[in-house]
């Protein structure tokens, strides 16, 4: 669902009455009759309260308690006074406000839910995506942009805040805009991290009530759901925690391709213990071509699925999902839940042991030995990171010095604001520039972190990532009928998440131990013994044995080329001859997605029509497959 937000100035009210693709908008005005915000959604997707001159708006799946949503529209003595409200919805969503001339927009800390901005007709003027700002400003493609969509395995922030389109970008996590009564516009701070002093035990008694809330939204909103079954601890804490609350909801689980892969087997073992609420399915497992598709071999020829913000991250997973979305569409579901962002808040980041260091000295030196011993980190290395003091522009600066460096090992000390990222081997020269040139340029300008400690820094650059992946799913999925999100990402469970002692957060001999007690009662305790990880690159490898056909046709055409980014040849011989360790594999992913959304029609973007009903189900379910996560390095974890 994509709308507008429009600043309460003639100029904005002049560009709609000369737009006529605005036309078929639904409005909701300002006080003054101006309008405010023009969107393409259906009924009941946009809750709105009215105080005299101000206006109050909430679009997504959250909780806004009437009452209270009146109370604090009425005594808020400024947009700043809406914060408090901000921090009472469980749920994911965008509030958008309207006082006096005044509008406040924002998202979801995760970037789930995102406010893009550009200038548009001498105004500022936001959106919910980048496309539609783009088409208003007749904006022309990023180049440096585009060359960062080929970073592994993430883009940094704050690369990451620009779209593909020039001068359309994205507000900062944790800061609202403000679009003032001149067409200008500011961004402000009404986020910060909780200080992380909570007691294990007090801090999962918040993330249960925190995640039974997400839930409950979403079964309130949606009715039945659905949910991914991987076998992995996040999302089987979801599928629990659905049954908890008694949501319908039916779970998939796609059948790895290696049978000595254990997600299948923890996958049953979770099924025996759900109640008479949730329906379990399993997805047959010959599907590989499902997963790594090549540029124009999806299921639709060479159409290519909404990439209205860019490249999509899970461009090789799409069929995958698409097909899951017609299943679940087809047997009742409106909303179907992921466990992104999992890893992310209950997983160690290696700079947590930095964090850790400055304020648990004692409890941090006797991880930081373990980590040690166990991941084979040279001790000189790792004395060395642990001292290093350096700020934000300094890391931009040495990251963009190592763009082209050898890929980073296994045993290599992780303590820095960023992880290691590179450009791929086929990269040329001058996309190498483009990236360089941005990262330094930030570094000079002072661009301040996502927060000033390198934990929480790093965590909430991983969340963006993740949100920005729910938020591209949910857009190309929204054809079939069926919304995706994910509970993890929300607010509310973000903050609980992040309230806990980094020493009881990386507990040395456990796994995930904040999500694991905060689990204790909902999850069967069989369950959350679980201590390995399933990976795919069984699947990985035979789709990329099945597309060695379309790579070479892909790169006799390469439109990467074409703009001076890649060299064809290199990448037709990384395509044939793929990595043989799997993680390495994400270059060709994110190179394949940018090279597949610069040979699709969203490259020029355009505004949103409404959209039509979900298509009529395909007879009989179609072979599925879990999408890999992105490429990231944790630490090891004793059993």
């Amino acid at each position: 669902m994509d709308f507008l937000i429009l600043p309460d100035h003639p100029a904005a009210q002049e560009l709609v009455a000369r737009t006529p693709a605005l036309g078929a908008a639904s409005v909701v005005p300002h006080a003054s009759g101006r309008p405010w915000l023009l969107g393409w959604w259906g009924g009941g997707a946009v809750r709105v309260f009215a105080s005299g001159a101000r206006r109050l708006a909430v679009v997504g799946n959250a909780r806004p308690a009437a009452d209270r949503m009146q109370r604090a529209l009425e005594r808020a003595g400024s947009l700043s006074g809406l914060d408090a409200a901000a921090r009472s919805m469980a749920g994911c969503c965008h509030l958008v406000a309207s006082f006096e001339g005044r509008v406040r927009a924002q998202g979801a800390l995760s970037t789930a839910r995102q406010i893009f901005t550009a200038r548009v007709a001498g105004v500022t003027l936001a959106a919910s995506g980048p496309a539609p700002l783009a088409a208003l400003a007749e904006a022309p493609c990023d180049e440096a942009a585009l060359a960062a969509r080929l970073l592994t395995p993430y883009v940094p922030w704050p690369l990451c805040r620009r779209s593909v389109w020039s001068g359309v970008e994205a507000v900062t996590p944790g800061h609202w805009l403000e679009l003032a009564p001149d067409g200008s516009a500011r961004e402000r701070r009404w986020w910060q991290r909780p200080a992380p002093e909570a007691p294990l035990p007090q801090a999962a008694a918040a993330v249960r009530e925190a995640l039974r809330e997400a839930v409950r939204v979403r079964a309130e909103s949606a009715g039945t759901l659905s949910a991914d079954l991987s076998g992995g601890l996040d999302s089987t804490s979801l599928c629990f925690v659905a049954d908890d609350v008694a949501a319908p909801t039916r779970t998939y689980h796609a059948v790895p391709l290696d049978p000595r892969n254990p997600d299948h087997r923890w996958s049953r073992l979770a099924a025996t213990h759900f109640g008479l609420t949730v329906h379990h399915t399993e997805l047959a497992h010959d599907h590989s071509a499902r997963l790594f598709g090549l540029a124009g071999d999806g299921e639709g020829g060479t159409d290519e699925p909404d990439g209205g913000e860019g490249p999509l991250n899970w461009r090789w997973g799409g069929p995958h999902l698409r097909a899951l979305s017609r299943t679940a569409y087809e047997e009742g579901s409106r909303l179907h839940l992921m466990g992104l962002g999992g890893d992310e808040l209950f997983g160690p980041l290696p700079n947590g042991l930095w964090a850790m260091l400055r304020t648990e000295p004692r409890a941090a030196l006797v991880q930081i030995r373990r980590r040690q011993l166990l991941n084979r980190w040279p001790l000189s290395a790792t004395v060395r990171g642990l001292a290093d003091r350096s700020g934000f522009p300094e890391a931009l600066r040495s990251l963009a010095g190592r763009l082209t460096g050898p890929p980073p090992q296994r045993w290599q000390v992780g303590f820095g604001w960023t992880g290691e990222l590179r450009m791929p081997a086929w990269s040329t020269p001058e996309a190498v520039d483009l990236v360089r040139g941005a990262l330094l340029a930030e570094a000079r300008a002072g661009t301040p972190p996502l927060d000033g400690d390198r934990f929480g820094h790093q965590v909430l650059e991983y969340l963006a990532f993740e949100g920005t992946t729910i938020r591209q799913t949910a857009r190309a999925m929204a054809p079939y009928g069926i919304a995706w999100e994910a509970p993890f990402l929300d607010d509310r469970v973000i903050e609980a998440a992040l309230s806990v002692r980094l020493s009881q957060r990386m507990r040395s001999g456990s796994f995930k131990p904040l999500l694991v007690a905060a689990m204790r009662g909902i999850v069967p305790q069989d369950v959350l013994d679980r201590t390995d990880k399933g990976e795919f690159s069984a699947e990985l490898y035979e789709g990329l044995a099945r597309g060695k056909e379309g790579a070479v046709a892909m790169c006799a055409g390469l439109r990467l080329g074409a703009r001076g980014l890649a060299d064809a040849d290199v990448l037709r011989a990384a395509l044939l001859s793929p990595p043989e360790e799997g993680r390495y594999a994400a270059h060709l992913e994110n190179t394949v997605a940018v090279e597949a959304w610069l040979r699709s029609a969203c490259t020029s973007p355009g505004l949103p029509q409404l959209r039509p009903e979900p298509p009529q189900p395909r007879s009989g379910p179609s072979p599925h497959t879990p999408p890999l996560p992105p490429t990231t390095t944790p630490l090891k974890e004793a059993s």
